[in-house]
């Protein structure tokens, strides 16, 4: 206790001379304007600070000093040291090789041999081909058509189809669609499509059933009235209005792979066209169910309006239009030059042909 009481009071004294000297170098003026001070307190300092030392440092130092002595004589005993000065020292090499070898920190383990054991090889199967795949059967296109006429009624088909055209439409036309908007009989509610031949005769490539205006006058989503009649007529494709998506703006329904007919009444291009049916008019094809245009199976729709813009695209006989009414006709009567020749403009070479005629033996109704 008493050491650290000396070193407490060294350090106390070195940390004060520390602190003078340090405010001395930041303010060195303080000595000449201390004047009085300077010549009267220094050496009562220097004379305290001489005092503590041979009062207290000095003392402090001596038994500091011997306690470091008894410190190392207890951790050193007396004896080991004579043993040290007596013997002569031994290098650190000599030292390792006398020591005795440790003992193994456990017993050794002998490895017994294993016993053998007899392992039976299992042959591997034969490998055998799996059985061939039968194909998938190939689904039909389409279920049988019950309804569909038999071939006495589609050559009657042909044989007025052919009666209704006059030389220039058979001449200059690729494709003719015959269609039966009657309500009932053999052909009613039917789209006949025919091809023809480089030598003019006919083949009928598809058999379909439809469904034609409900021949009403009715209100339509819009407010407005309209009617839903299908006049007959021959009418050309409109090749600026051919749409794979097309939505009726009267009658708000969805009109896929619509084709318009190139007909203007009264001086505004018509709406009708042919198109696929959708959701449950599906169903009615085969009666009478649309609001004027002439509706088809989506898949046929699909295959004709294909079929049109792929194959018969070209130059076409143009309808004379009546100026007094501005309506194009309908009757078959094409337009000519004052020379007599045929007028053409670009759209398709197919003509359309609307009657109602279900092919029972009886006038047909005129619209």
């Amino acid at each position: 206790m008493k050491t650290l009481n000396a070193l407490s009071a060294i350090y106390l004294a070195g940390a004060s001379a520390f602190g003078v000297a340090a405010a001395l170098q930041r303010h060195p003026g303080w000595p000449a304007a201390a004047g009085r001070a300077e010549r009267t307190l220094w050496p009562a300092m220097r004379k305290a600070v001489a005092g503590a030392d041979e009062k207290f440092v000095k003392p402090a130092l001596a038994r500091v000093a011997a306690a470091d002595r008894a410190f190392f004589d207890r951790i050193d005993p007396p004896k080991l040291a004579a043993l040290a000065s007596a013997a002569p020292r031994k290098s650190a090499a000599s030292i390792i090789v006398d020591l005795p070898p440790p003992p193994p920190l456990r017993p050794s383990i002998i490895e017994q041999p294993r016993a053998a054991v007899a392992v039976e090889a299992v042959p591997k199967p034969a490998m055998t081909l799996a059985p061939p795949v039968p194909p998938a059967p190939v689904a039909a296109a389409s279920p049988p058509d019950a309804s569909a006429p038999g071939p006495a009624e589609l050559a009657r088909v042909m044989v007025r189809l052919k009666d209704s055209l006059t030389s220039e439409m058979l001449a200059h036309f690729e494709l003719f669609l015959y269609v039966s908007k009657a309500e009932s009989g053999p052909l009613a509610q039917r789209m006949y499509v025919f091809r023809k031949r480089t030598n003019g005769d006919l083949d009928m490539l598809y058999d379909w059933p439809v469904s034609t205006g409900r021949e009403l006058v009715e209100f339509a989503p819009n407010g407005a009235r309209a009617p839903s009649f299908t006049p007959q007529g021959y009418y050309q494709l409109d090749p600026d209005r051919m749409y794979k998506h097309h939505v009726s703006g009267q009658w708000r329904t969805p009109m896929p792979y619509a084709m318009f007919f190139n007909w203007e009444k009264n001086g505004y291009r018509t709406g009708l066209a042919i198109h696929g049916a959708t959701a449950e008019d599906v169903s009615l094809l085969g009666r009478r169910a649309s609001a004027g245009c002439v509706r088809l199976a989506p898949q046929n729709a699909a295959l004709l309006f294909n079929l049109i813009r792929t194959d018969y695209r070209g130059l076409a006989p143009r309808f004379a239009i009546d100026r007094r009414t501005a309506s194009m006709s309908n009757d078959g009567l094409l337009m000519h030059d004052a020379q007599g020749n045929l007028k053409f403009a670009e759209g398709y070479k197919v003509l359309v042909f609307i009657e109602n005629y279900g092919g029972n033996d009886v006038v047909a109704a005129l619209f």
